[in-house]
């Protein structure tokens, strides 16, 4: 199936074939950017509603080495559903969650610093397992 990566930094999307990155040429650059807006906008918005609470809980999962990484992407998954829940918001679930995944990856980064690697990828494990159709939805349904 088809493995998109929604990046919000403008570069191109693609996907690893044999080990090597692959770009997507269907993919326009200017789809990307127009969701990575969309999705910043939002991500401003979300940001005043999350409690330090949260992302201190988070940081000391993320420290806490003896967690897997599977029981650290569950903790997120669990922070990010809690917070969709308690946001109120017209827009879709998936696409709410989608955003508060990468504000508190933020969040946990500008708290920790060295905790920015461990955050990162446990948020692209995140999105990778919960979100990955919703995001292959999102860049089609903006490509029409």
């Amino acid at each position: 199936d088809d493995e998109l990566e929604l990046q919000t930094d403008g570069n191109r999307s693609g996907h690893l074939q044999n080990g090597e990155l692959v770009f997507d040429p269907e993919v326009n650059e200017e789809v990307i950017r127009i969701i990575a807006a969309q999705l910043a906008e939002i991500g401003d918005q979300f940001n005043k509603e999350i409690k330090a609470r949260v992302v201190n809980d988070l940081v000391q999962h993320f420290l806490n080495e003896n967690l897997s990484g599977e029981e650290i992407t569950r903790r997120m998954s669990e922070a990010v559903e809690g917070l969709a829940r308690a946001i109120p918001s017209d827009m879709e679930q998936e696409k709410a969650m989608l955003v508060l995944a990468m504000v508190l990856t933020k969040k946990i980064a500008n708290t920790m610093p060295s905790l920015l690697q461990r955050a990162f990828s446990t948020t692209v494990n995140y999105i990778s397992q919960q979100l990955h159709n919703y995001i292959v939805r999102m860049v089609s349904a903006v490509k029409q």
